[in-house]
Parts: structure tokens; C-alpha cells; sequence
């Protein structure tokens, strides 16, 4: 009698599914070792059972196969990573060429060249945009010439409270040097009237100067000499011959 197919689906039996595990992983790993000696293939086989229990076959040694698998898969995976992103950016690329020639053509429209393809209707647009952008540039022309003038204003005003700084430091000091002045005078004053002048010495100061030599008393202009007669002596007062 012939062996019926069996049906695929979990064995519900627990003892008649460990049986079979057992028979069927010795078979697929008989069939693995046969595999690699026959046709001369690396071949890795990783089982768990149900329980957790590892069993494995490695014709040139698991870690061996799965450090090559890994290398495999991980280049193919660079490669068709590297192909999408040089898709990516070739798209890319391209969008941006086209934006910058886009950029061109507006530049050469706002410098009134290459008018002739544009229609009635992008005329008007361009003259529109020239429009908002000269009022904007007026705007702000206006708004940096209030701003220089708000600054020229704080520069006055700094420079106004400096002057007045100075002037009330220039009076203060004008009136201490006057205070200083009129202290000076007072004691000039005061010395003068401690030697009083005389007006003898004055009418004396008076007479037109004469050339005297040697030391000799002041002679009053209002005492007369007594005359000398010439045999006497040829001495004269006032002279030293």
C-alpha cells in the first residue's frame, strides 16, 4: 500500500509534531551536507525549535556564510540605494536648472531686454512689479534718510548739552578767577597804604636828572649853598674830583 500525501498545516498532537520535527530536521539536514559535497555549495542552515533549541549546519562555518550573505546584501542594498539617490539628484539638478533659467529671463525682463516674446498681458505684470518694487525702494530710501536725521538730531542734542556743560564750567571758573583777582588788589592796597608817599620825595622825583657820582646825601631843591670863595677850595658838593 502506497504512502498518502500529507497534508500541510500545523500538527495539532504535540507528541506527533515533535515526531516529525525531529525526522524532518535530520533529513534537511542530511540533504544540506549532501548539497554542499556533491555541488560543491557553501551552504548555512539555521533551525529553532518551537522551544527555542537552535540547531545548524555550516559547510564553511555559519558566522563565515552569514558575514558573506551580510556583505551580499548590504552591497546590493548601496547600490540600489546609491541608484535612487543619483535619480534623486539628477531630478533635482534639474529643477534647479530650470529655476535658474526662469531667474534669467525675469532679470533680463527687468532691465527691459528681451521684451519681444512677452504678451500684452506679462507686459502689464512686469510693469506692475517694476512699480511695487521702485515704491519699495522709496520707502526705503525715506526711511534710511529719517533715520540719518534722527541720528543727525541725537548727535545736536548730545553736542548742545556738551557746550552748555562747558559754558557753565567756563563761568564757574571765570568767577573763581575773578574772586582771585579782586583778593590780589585788596592786598596790593593794603601794602601801599603801609608805606605812604610823601610829596617831598615827589617834587624831588620831579627835578630833570642829573649825572652824579659817589654816594651823596638828598638835597632839597629849597636850601641855598653857602657861597665859597675860589681860593678857599676847589671842592664841590654833589662832585668828587
Amino acid at each position: 500500500m502506497g504512502r498518502g500525501r500529507v497534508e500541510l498545516k500545523r500538527i495539532e498532537n504535540k507528541i506527533n509534531r515533535q515526531v516529525t520535527f525531529s525526522k524532518r530536521r535530520n533529513g534537511l539536514l542530511k540533504k544540506a551536507y549532501e548539497l554542499s559535497v556533491l555541488c560543491d555549495a557553501e551552504v548555512a542552515l539555521i533551525i529553532f525549535s518551537s522551544r527555542g533549541k537552535l540547531y545548524e549546519f555550516g559547510s564553511a562555518g555559519t558566522p563565515k556564510t552569514l558575514e558573506r550573505y551580510q556583505r551580499c546584501c548590504y552591497t546590493s542594498q548601496d547600490s540600489t540605494i546609491a541608484d535612487r539617490e543619483t535619480q534623486s539628484w539628477y531630478q533635482e539638478v534639474s529643477k534647479l536648472k530650470a529655476k535658474f533659467e526662469s531667474l534669467q529671463r525675469s532679470q533680463r525682463h527687468l532691465l527691459g531686454e528681451d521684451l519681444g516674446p512677452l504678451s500684452v498681458k506679462e507686459l502689464q505684470q512686469l510693469e506692475r512689479q517694476l512699480e511695487s518694487s521702485l515704491s519699495q525702494a522709496r520707502q526705503r530710501k525715506t526711511q534710511i534718510m529719517l533715520d540719518q536725521m534722527e541720528e543727525l538730531r541725537k548727535k545736536e542734542r548730545h553736542l548742545g548739552e556738551l557746550n552748555n556743560q562747558l559754558k557753565n564750567k567756563l563761568e564757574t571758573e571765570g568767577s573763581t578767577f575773578r574772586a582771585i583777582q579782586g583778593s590780589w588788589e585788596s592786598n596790593g592796597g593794603v601794602g601801599n597804604n603801609a608805606f605812604p608817599f610823601h610829596p617831598s620825595q615827589s617834587s624831588a622825583m620831579d627835578c630833570e636828572p642829573t649825572l652824579q657820582i659817589g654816594y651823596h646825601h638828598l638835597v632839597q631843591p629849597e636850601t641855598v649853598l653857602p657861597r665859597i670863595s675860589e681860593g678857599e677850595n676847589n671842592f664841590m658838593v654833589g662832585w668828587v674830583l
